[in-house]
């Protein structure tokens, strides 16, 4: 084993291909593990200039491809012996050992290792760029499930001068689409075709097209259609066969058109199969606790006072009554007097001149008021029981100074002046019915 290639240092050798060696190397510059890829140029001088012109290819390539899930390459050169290009180290596992392990990967890790590839030959494609040679080889799959494609090496970029090399099939002829068995003009959907391939093999484990040599293989790739794959597993849900049918037809016309159409139909048949799964399998069933929450303190009924309804005291020092009883009204109180100075304050003395009078005349009377005159004052009603208190305590409201009455109350003197008068003019009309009734009678004698 070689100790150098260029500035690189070789570490150890990963895998042989059919052109050449496979390293691991180390850059001292940067101090980056690189994977080196070589291809021996022991070869004719035709030969030589077209694998030269095909390397060239592939790092104008790569260079113009920066996506996730397409390997990275970073430098070509050539010694006298072979020409080497440098390029991301993946630790993982090819697709293919992957199949030829007998353990296939589950079917949702299948489905989604294939729309991995398919987004980045997706971007490729947008680049005008046609891998041609899609393959489980070409396909890195790394610790976490990412996938990446490798090996642009025969892909066909716009206005390329590669030309094909006399007896070399470019691409693996089980993996290949009808178009470029039979030598036609390819697009993208060569690609498609090729990765819908990989996909019903990874799915089964076994090729969909086969045979005993290179040309029965081609003749089972133009000619012949595979089972669907879930004659293979039954545990594969029908889709996938919708899928991998259509992504291996042999019409241009009835295959996707676009390789982003066949990522879009995996990545619903891959949420199907998540839906299809039981609850149980998520990790978080229970929420957190959340932490207990401060309430306000709570008012006790007896100090809930509706304020808006305590009218302002001038004097800060008066004590408002909290005892919720109506005030007793002064022995000392004077409706009458207290009416006239209301008329007087608001110029109403005209309007109650006659109650004025009655009143006045009614104070200056002194006879005796008899017990069914109109001018004894009525008893007042007796006051209802009050009602008992409901459960809770409701707040008391807030005690307010009765308002003065208008209208005036008897006084006992008046009542015992109009008993007097009344009394009087009684007596008096006994005394001239009498003296009536005597003079009647002397006439009627008389006569």
């Amino acid at each position: 084993m070689i100790s150098t290639l260029g500035r690189y240092k070789i570490v150890s050798e990963i895998g042989q291909g059919a052109m050449g060696v496979v390293y691991k190397a180390v850059d001292p510059i940067i101090d980056r593990t690189v994977a080196i890829k070589t291809i021996n140029l022991n070869l004719s001088r035709q030969e030589l200039e077209e694998y030269e012109a095909r390397f060239q290819q592939e790092i104008k390539a790569a260079g113009r491809l920066n996506h996730p899930n397409i390997v990275t390459i970073y430098d070509v050169g050539k010694t006298e012996a072979v020409a080497y290009m440098a390029m991301e180290f993946l630790e993982g596992q090819e697709l293919k050992d992957m199949i030829a392990s007998g353990k296939l990967p589950p079917a949702d890790s299948v489905v989604d290792i294939i729309a991995q590839v398919a987004d980045g030959l997706w971007f490729a494609h947008q680049q005008d760029i046609v891998h041609r040679d899609v393959k489980p080889s070409n396909i890195m799959v790394m610790k976490g499930g990412i996938a990446k494609i490798t090996d642009f090496g025969i892909a066909r970029l716009p206005n390329s001068a590669v030309k094909t090399m006399t007896g070399l099939i470019l691409g693996s002829p089980r993996y290949m689409s009808p178009e470029q068995v039979i030598g036609k003009a390819i697009d993208a959907r060569s690609d498609i075709f090729s990765l819908g391939v990989v996909l019903y093999e990874a799915l089964t484990g076994v090729a969909p097209f086969d045979g005993d040599n290179v040309n029965a293989i081609m003749y089972a790739t133009v000619n012949t259609t595979p089972p669907a794959p879930s004659s293979h597993n039954k545990l594969l849900p029908p889709m996938l066969d919708l899928i991998a049918a259509k992504a291996m037809a042999k019409l241009l016309e009835d295959r996707y058109q676009t390789i982003k159409e066949f990522a879009d139909d995996l990545r619903e048949v891959r949420r199907q199969m998540d839906a299809s799964r039981p609850a149980a399998a998520l990790k978080a069933t229970t929420s957190p606790p959340s932490p207990p929450r401060q309430s306000a303190p709570i008012i006790p009924p007896e100090r809930m006072v509706d304020t808006a309804t305590i009218p302002l005291s001038p004097d800060a020092n008066v004590k408002e009554d909290d005892t919720g009883k109506a005030l007793a009204l002064s022995k000392t109180f004077d409706s009458f007097d207290a009416t006239l100075r209301l008329a007087a304050m608001t110029d109403q003395t005209e309007d109650f001149r006659d109650y004025i009078s009655a009143t006045q005349k009614m104070r200056a009377y002194k006879g005796k008021i008899e017990a069914g005159s109109p001018l004894v004052p009525k008893p007042a009603p007796a006051p209802a029981p009050p009602a008992p208190e409901p459960e809770p305590p409701k707040p008391k409201p807030v005690a307010r100074p009765a308002p003065a009455p208008i209208a005036p109350a008897p006084r006992a003197e008046m009542t015992h002046g109009a008993s007097s008068a009344s009394n009087l003019v009684a007596v008096a009309a006994i005394v001239i019915l009498s003296v009536a009734a005597l003079a009647l009678t002397v006439a009627l004698l008389i006569k």
